[in-house]
Order: C-alpha cells, then sequence, then structure tokens
C-alpha cells in the first residue's frame, strides 16, 4: 500500500504527463504495477469516467461521460449510473479488481457483466430487451 502523499503526487505527474488524453492516461497507468494502479483506480485521485476508460477503452455519450467526470472513483465501489434508458437502470462499478456493468430494472438485476467488453456487452444486452 501505497502512502497517500505518494500516491497524490504520482497521480498529478500521470496527470500531467497525459493532460486531456484519456488514452495517454490509460498507456500511462498500463505501466504501473498492478497494486498501485489498483490503488489510484478506487482513490479519490481519479475520476470515474478516467476509469471507465482504462476499463473499456471507450467513449461513452458526451452525456455519460459528463455524469462519469463528476464522480471520484472511490464512488465505484458502490456503483455509479451511467443511464437511464427505458425503465432500465445501467451502472458501472469496480468488484474484485474488474470492471462491472449491473443493468438492474430498479428492483432486479437483469445482467450483471465483467471484464474489459462489459460495458459493450451491456448495450448488446440492452438493444436486444428493447
Amino acid at each position: 500500500m501505497n502512502d497517500y502523499v505518494e500516491l497524490a503526487r504520482l497521480a498529478d505527474r500521470i496527470l500531467e504527463i497525459s493532460g486531456d488524453d484519456e488514452e495517454r492516461l490509460a498507456e500511462v497507468l498500463d505501466t504501473l504495477d498492478p497494486e498501485t494502479r489498483h490503488e489510484l483506480l478506487v482513490s479519490d485521485l481519479l475520476n470515474a469516467y478516467q476509469v471507465f476508460y482504462y476499463c473499456f477503452r471507450e467513449v461513452p455519450d458526451e452525456l455519460t461521460k459528463e455524469r462519469l467526470m463528476l464522480h471520484p472513483a472511490s464512488e465505484l465501489a458502490d456503483g455509479v449510473l451511467l443511464d437511464e434508458v427505458d425503465i432500465y437502470e445501467v451502472v458501472f462499478s469496480v468488484a474484485d479488481r474488474a470492471p462491472v456493468v449491473t443493468i438492474t430494472d430498479g428492483e432486479e438485476v437483469l445482467a450483471r457483466l465483467t471484464g474489459r467488453h462489459a460495458y459493450r456487452d451491456a448495450l448488446c444486452f440492452l438493444d436486444e430487451s428493447l
């Protein structure tokens, strides 16, 4: 476990190197040791959008991107709402060091998708369900 001050300095350097380029940020995160990378991905030092891009290497629609940018990555332990589609809620979280996209109807979990393709799989699930 890294010292929080050291982790904050590392995050500042990484963000300075990558600027506003999420692809560059993901590349830099890939170079870190897994433990340090995980600490950053679940901290208040990155936002949920940066983690979303790192996990899926995709840019969501503008509203979803803005919504994610408003949440610190630490909130991904509980989940951050990505979208509401018809009666469905799509939530992004990180559990056991893996990205998770959960689709719910507000009462029941209809799908819980994990891994690098979870977001794309969730979009396919919604297309088939509507």
